[in-house]
C-alpha cells in the first residue's frame, strides 16, 4: 500500500551505491516526511539481502532489503528518483545512469565528472542528454566539492558584484578524518615516488577541480581557453601518529591540489585544494576581485562526508524545476535543508516525476 501525505504520494527513492555516502544519503532521506525509500542496491555481496537498515549509525529495521539486481528492482519499485553515489568516473557510471533513465526514474548522483562533463566527455554527455529529454527527466550531478563550495558559492557571491575580474577559493582540510579509502585517493603513507608514478596513472588525485572551473567559467560566461592543473605531495617532516594511523617522516601525508583557467594569460579562476593528515587551520575561502571585492571565510571549513548527503537530498525538491536532460548545479534554483513541503510542492513534483 502507498503512503500518502494529505492525500498525496511521497517521493519514491531508491538508493543506488551503499559506501560511506550512499549509506548518509539514506540516513538523510530517512529523516524527510516527503522521501519513501523503497529500495537500495549495491553489488557487495556482504551488504545485499540484508536490510539496509543495519547499516546505518544506529541499526534499526527499515523493510528495505538491499538488491544487487538493478533491473528488477527498477521494475518493481517504480521510483520517481534514483539517488546515486557509486564513483566518480564517468566511464563507470554511465551505464548505470543509462539504465535508470530507461526505467523512467530522474537521478541525481555525487559522481564528481558528471557535475560538468561536457568538455571531458562530450560524447557521453550528448548521449544522456538526449536519452534524458526523450525521457522528459532529469539527470544531475551534485555534491560540496565539485558542486558547492569551490563552484556554486563563490557563483552566488558573485551576484553582489557590480564587476568580477577573477576568483580564488580555497579549501584546506584534515584528511585524518577521512575514512581510509578516501586517504588513499590522496596518497597517504605512499613515498614521493610512489605518489608520483598514482599521479601520473591517475589513482591518487581529487576528482573536481576542473569541473568546478567549468561550472564557474559556465555562470560567469567566460571562456576559459585552458585548465592548468598540478597535484604535489605534502610530505611529513617527522613521524606521524593519530588513532592508530602511522606515517614516518618522508612519507606522504595527502596533497596539494592547485587548478587555473586561464585565458590570455590571465587566471580567471584559481582553486587550490589542500587535504593532508594533521592540516591546521582547515577552512574554505573564497576571494572575489571585483566591485566590490568580496572576501568570504568558513573557518573550520564544510564537512564534506555528512555535507555532501545533504546536498544531494535537499536539492531533490528542486529537480522539479529543471528542463528535462542533463543539467548542472548552476541550473538548479539553491537548495534548503527542508524537512516538510506544501500539498502543492509535492503535486507539482509528481506530476513532473
Amino acid at each position: 500500500m502507498q503512503k500518502r501525505l494529505a492525500g498525496l504520494e511521497k517521493i519514491r527513492i531508491v538508493q543506488y551505491g551503499l559506501g560511506q555516502v550512499g549509506i548518509e544519503i539514506v540516513e538523510t532521506l530517512l529523516t524527510r516526511p516527503w522521501a519513501e525509500l523503497v529500495g537500495a542496491i549495491d553489488l557487495d555481496e556482504e551488504k545485499t539481502g540484508k536490510d539496509v537498515g543495519q547499516f546505518l549509525r544506529r541499526p534499526r529495521q527499515t523493510g528495505i532489503t538491499v538488491s544487487r539486481n538493478v533491473e528488477e528492482l527498477l521494475s518493481r519499485t517504480m521510483p520517481h528518483v534514483v539517488t546515486h553515489a557509486t564513483s566518480p568516473q564517468m566511464q563507470i557510471i554511465f551505464p548505470q545512469l543509462v539504465k535508470i533513465l530507461e526505467h523512467g526514474a530522474n537521478v541525481i548522483s555525487t559522481a564528481e565528472e558528471l557535475t560538468y562533463p561536457f568538455v571531458k566527455y562530450p560524447e557521453a554527455a550528448d548521449k544522456l542528454d538526449d536519452l534524458a529529454k526523450s525521457r522528459k527527466r532529469v539527470v544531475l550531478g551534485t555534491g560540496v566539492n565539485p558542486g558547492f563550495v569551490l563552484d556554486t558559492l563563490p557563483v552566488v557571491l558573485s551576484g553582489i558584484c557590480q564587476q568580477v575580474t577573477s576568483i580564488r577559493a580555497e579549501r584546506v582540510v584534515d584528511a585524518s578524518r577521512m575514512s581510509s579509502q578516501l586517504q588513499s585517493k590522496l596518497g597517504v603513507g605512499l613515498t614521493a615516488a610512489d605518489f608520483e608514478r598514482k599521479v601520473a596513472d591517475g589513482s591518487v588525485r581529487h576528482v573536481g577541480l576542473p569541473e568546478s572551473i567549468g561550472l564557474i567559467a559556465l555562470a560567469m560566461s567566460w571562456k576559459v581557453g585552458e585548465i592548468q592543473e598540478r597535484i604535489t605531495p605534502v610530505v611529513a617532516e617527522k613521524d606521524w601518529e593519530r588513532d592508530g594511523l602511522k606515517v614516518q617522516a618522508g612519507s606522504v601525508t595527502g596533497l596539494r591540489q592547485l587548478a587555473k583557467g586561464i585565458l590570455a594569460g590571465q587566471e580567471l579562476v584559481v582553486l587550490d585544494l589542500r587535504m593532508y593528515l594533521g592540516a591546521q587551520n582547515q577552512h574554505d575561502s573564497i576571494l572575489i576581485e571585483g566591485i566590490p571585492p568580496i572576501d568570504l571565510t568558513i573557518k573550520g571549513g564544510v564537512h564534506g562526508e555528512r555535507a555532501t548527503p545533504a546536498i544531494l537530498v535537499n536539492s531533490i525538491p528542486r529537480l522539479e524545476s529543471l528542463e528535462p536532460g542533463l543539467r548542472t548545479v548552476i541550473d538548479l534554483p539553491p537548495p534548503s535543508a527542508r524537512l516538510n513541503l506544501t500539498g502543492d510542492d509535492r503535486s507539482v513534483m509528481l506530476k513532473t516525476f
